[in-house]
């Protein structure tokens, strides 16, 4: 069982940065991939970024350059740096876990089995 807590969520100005973290249990932690997701209002949750058990990254278009995904296996954390935010941006971020394996490109469509309950990330324009 791998239980996951969100934080680091607010508002922010469009241009500004936030670092969401997202802390895991477990003693498997390094063995997850480990991704981020969001859910804008009005819309289907997103695949944002994801970190494999070997930290191969996988990022979601919209984000790249300006969103970075890292893990501290130590401190059985992932994070989010997000840099030059945008309005479109603002969602509500879940972090979730996984076991991966195959092509990096799987690890946006994969199953996760694992979900934390959320942060909030507001971006004023």
């Amino acid at each position: 069982q791998v239980q996951l807590v969100e934080s680091g969520g607010g508002l922010v100005q469009a241009g500004g940065s936030l670092r969401l973290s997202c802390a895991a249990s477990g003693r498997t932690f390094s063995s997850y991939a480990m991704a981020w997701f969001r859910q804008a209002p009005g819309k289907e949750r997103e695949f944002v970024t994801a970190i494999s058990w070997n930290d191969n990254i996988y990022y979601e278009d919209s984000v790249k350059g300006r969103f970075t995904i890292s893990r501290d296996n130590a401190k059985n954390t992932v994070f989010l740096q997000m840099n030059t935010l945008k309005p479109e941006d603002t969602a509500v971020y879940y972090c979730a876990a996984g076991r991966h394996s195959g092509l990096l490109k799987t690890i946006a469509t994969m199953p996760y089995g694992y979900w934390g309950q959320g942060t909030q990330v507001t971006v004023s324009s």
